[in-house]
């Protein structure tokens, strides 16, 4: 039987590797990581209070720390904080999420980082995702129709070719350049993310993407007064085009 000191040692190294952090403390690390002008950054984008204005990268050392934590993460999306809701989102375990939990997770995303990025993020992961986005787009709320083409897009970037059904795909395109220009404001914005998408990780639709692209052209968005614009979805595709990206699907939808 190997001594005493071996379970000891693994013991300790299981500590080190699992995080035991709660809630609580986490939003007191937030609190500590939290930077006035980044909250302010963040409220003209559309954020409100509950938030600390904790930088991305800051919320990337927690989540060191973290790893994924299916409960963990419910329960900081739960506190309604941004920061949290944002790191939660980071968090999430695409394999133990459930589709209710995403319906309350897009249902709270109450502004453009959490209903474009963060649930988008995780519902694409999911064995799911393509299930939600098809129905979140036919959503009346500006916040879960925009969700579910943000869901759509990124679908599109982590899921080899062979599993996507390419004739929605051709739909979806038709749809946005018929209805983008008469979309909600927001949704506007990620339709036309969608084309890019498209156009980007699914070789066999680049062409009919660049059709599309060419056919809707400028696309006006009310970004708040923020400096953001809206690219101009023709020329990013080209670009990735000439730069051989065509095709080159991500690991991962998060960053």
């Amino acid at each position: 039987m190997p001594p005493r000191c071996v379970f000891r040692k693994h013991i300790i190294r299981l500590y080190k590797t699992k995080s035991i952090m709660t809630a609580k403390d986490i939003l007191k690390e937030l609190k500590d990581y939290g930077n006035e002008q980044t909250k302010k950054t963040l409220m003209t984008h559309g954020a409100i209070e509950p938030l600390y204005g904790v930088k991305v990268a800051d919320l990337k050392k927690i989540l060191k720390k973290t790893k994924k934590s299916h409960e963990l993460s419910l329960e900081l999306y739960a506190t309604g904080n941004s920061d949290a809701m944002y790191l939660a989102g980071l968090m999430a375990d695409e394999k133990q999420i459930t589709k209710d939990q995403l319906e309350d997770w897009v249902d709270k995303a109450y502004w453009s980082y959490l209903c474009e990025y963060v649930v988008p993020w995780v519902a694409a992961e999911t064995e799911f995702g393509m299930e939600l986005g098809l129905k979140w787009i036919k959503s009346d709320r500006e916040t879960v129709a925009s969700g579910g083409w943000g869901t759509l897009a990124y679908y599109a970037a982590v899921n080899d070719d062979e599993k996507l059904d390419t004739e929605v795909y051709i739909k979806l395109l038709d749809t946005v350049k018929n209805e983008i220009h008469s979309a909600q404001n927001r949704v506007r914005y990620t339709m036309n993310g969608f084309v890019i998408a498209v156009g980007q990780y699914i070789t066999a639709l680049t062409g009919k993407t660049q059709e599309v692209a060419i056919e809707i052209g400028k696309v006006s968005v009310d970004v708040g007064g923020t400096a953001c614009k809206v690219p101009l979805a023709i020329d990013f595709i080209d670009k990735a085009i000439d730069k051989g990206r065509v095709g080159k699907k991500r690991k991962t939808a998060r960053c």
